[in-house]
């Protein structure tokens, strides 16, 4: 197994004397989609916000590689190489789908306004974000407002941004909430086409078992803030203590 490209110590947060996420011990790899699965409150996205810096946790560690980043913020950690995506799509509403992925390529290359003072430096970024926005199927309303865009293209859109950010390790928060069923699977293609590249890290938290199906390479399920399966996925939906949990949903829907 290759050295692991994040993991988590012990990690813990507590709000009061309850806690959220309880002691979650977790690597994850290069070439490797995982998705975290739960009922609602399980702590996935409370997870995901310690992962991502947006909370610190109470106990435990963080690491990218090597680093220890546990004391990173959000932005350091992003530049890093930990992309996140949230359920909520945070774009630039009154600007054009170009020009908020060429916002995010100027600051993947560290590039402030005054790029645009330079003819040549200028093309490069605008091709390169052009690049992206092919690569996630906008090409038809790259000159539009993203406020104009349905929500489905939002959400592709978003994904645009996390691309040209070019992390190594991808972190997609419900990736199809609110997506209609002709828009989700135009996403789980987006993540399929990031998933060849053998050297990203996918985390993806889903509560929807035809997404898991479709996209998982592993299973972690968390269940009241507790780690309490993690291997392949017809193993883990196979196990009776994941069952029980998901018996609310149908034992169908994790058969």
């Amino acid at each position: 197994m290759t050295t692991s490209s994040i993991r988590t110590e012990n990690l813990t947060i507590r709000f009061g004397g309850h806690a959220a996420v309880h002691n979650v011990s977790c690597a994850f790899h290069p070439g490797e989609l995982t998705v975290i699965v739960g009922p609602n409150g399980a702590g996935k996205t409370t997870w995901f916000n310690l992962v991502s810096g947006q909370l610190t946790a109470t106990e435990g560690r963080i690491f990218k590689g090597e680093q220890d980043i546990s004391a990173l913020s959000p932005s350091a950690r992003a530049k890093a190489g930990i992309g996140r995506a949230f359920q909520l799509t945070n774009l630039f509403p009154k600007l054009t789908v170009l020009e908020n992925v060429r916002l995010a390529v100027q600051a993947k290359a560290g590039q402030g306004p005054h790029i645009f003072k330079r003819a040549a430096a200028m093309t490069e970024i605008r091709d390169k974000a052009f690049h992206f926005v092919e690569a996630t199927r906008l090409s038809a309303v790259a000159h539009l407002p993203a406020a104009a865009l349905p929500h489905g293209d939002q959400r592709k859109l978003e994904v645009a941004l996390l691309a040209a950010m070019e992390p190594d390790i991808f972190m997609f928060d419900e990736p199809t909430a609110g997506m209609s069923v002709d828009e989700a699977p135009v996403i789980l293609e987006l993540i399929a086409d990031i998933k060849k590249d053998r050297s990203k890290t996918i985390l993806l938290v889903e509560h929807k078992m035809d997404v898991v199906r479709a996209l998982a390479d592993r299973i972690v399920v968390l269940h009241n803030g507790e780690l309490i399966a993690d291997g392949k996925p017809t193993e883990v939906m196979a196990l009776p203590i994941v069952r029980d949990i998901y018996l609310g949903i149908g034992t169908e829907e994790v058969a």
